[in-house]
């Protein structure tokens, strides 16, 4: 019997779940096996119930060197399958963040614009060369990077091939932060322990907020479903504890 190699590694360490593209030799392409394990982890952390936040990271030398080389050139018998990794990162109910060490190529790029936040080291590049193997953007990937870099950034990477370094994408909104190699790690860590200590109701119910509010366009109906989780969230015993944290720091000052 064949073992299906590991491609993608889980690990929940304190309420933060690390998944891993493990998947060195492939250069973490967007092949069956590794998709169908990204899913398969997106999948797990949901029904576990235990993390409160998810790091994205990669090993090797690229995070993503995209589609999968082997699988370029044939007609897929479901060309959407390919996308299934992405789908379940972007549905997760609790905040994703993205450590991005190294360049990021064609349809890999898919993985950063699936995170809630992007943090990326000086190494990385951002390069989604699509039009290069003469391939159409699909899964909905120019619509999410345009959410980031708007529609002269999605036309000077997509059309003109422009690539990004990690401080250029930081100034164009791709990326949230962009840091030195060695800090990466410990500067995603911080930030995920934070969203990971707030009320995990408070911040699933903020997240499904933040993804409603993305189809609407009048300002009115935005702040009266605000509003809605507002007025829970005022009556969950996560506030009543938090406010007498806080007065309580208050006295001993």
């Amino acid at each position: 019997m064949v073992t299906e190699r590991q491609a993608v590694r889980l690990a929940v360490e304190e309420q933060i779940a690390w998944i891993t593209l493990a998947d060195v030799e492939r250069r973490n392409s967007l092949n069956p096996v590794l998709v169908g394990q990204l899913a398969e982890a997106c999948a797990e952390i949901t029904r576990a119930r235990e993390a409160r936040a998810v790091v994205l990271r990669a090993e090797g030398p690229v995070f993503s060197a995209g589609g999968d080389l082997g699988s370029l050139g044939v007609p897929a018998d479901d060309p959407t399958a390919v996308y299934r990794g992405f789908e379940a990162l972007a549905g997760l109910p609790i905040p994703v963040l993205a450590a991005v060490h190294a360049p990021v190529i064609g349809a890999g790029v898919s993985f950063v614009l699936a995170c809630d936040v992007v943090v990326a080291a000086r190494s990385a590049t951002f390069d989604p060369r699509f039009l290069d193997v003469a391939i159409h953007p699909g899964g909905g990937h120019m619509w999410r990077l345009e959410q980031r870099v708007g529609r002269q950034g999605v036309a000077a990477m997509v059309l003109f091939g422009d690539v990004l370094t990690a401080e250029e994408a930081e100034l164009r909104g791709l990326v949230w932060r962009s840091v030195e190699d060695g800090e990466l790690l410990d500067v995603v860590n911080r930030m995920a322990a934070r969203a990971a200590g707030r009320s995990p109701e408070l911040v699933r119910r903020t997240k499904a907020t933040m993804r409603l509010s993305r189809a609407l366009t009048d300002p009115v109906m935005a702040a009266e479903i605000e509003q809605i989780g507002q007025d829970w969230s005022v009556r969950q015993p996560a506030h009543a504890e938090a406010v007498a944290r806080l007065r309580d720091r208050i006295r001993r000052r």
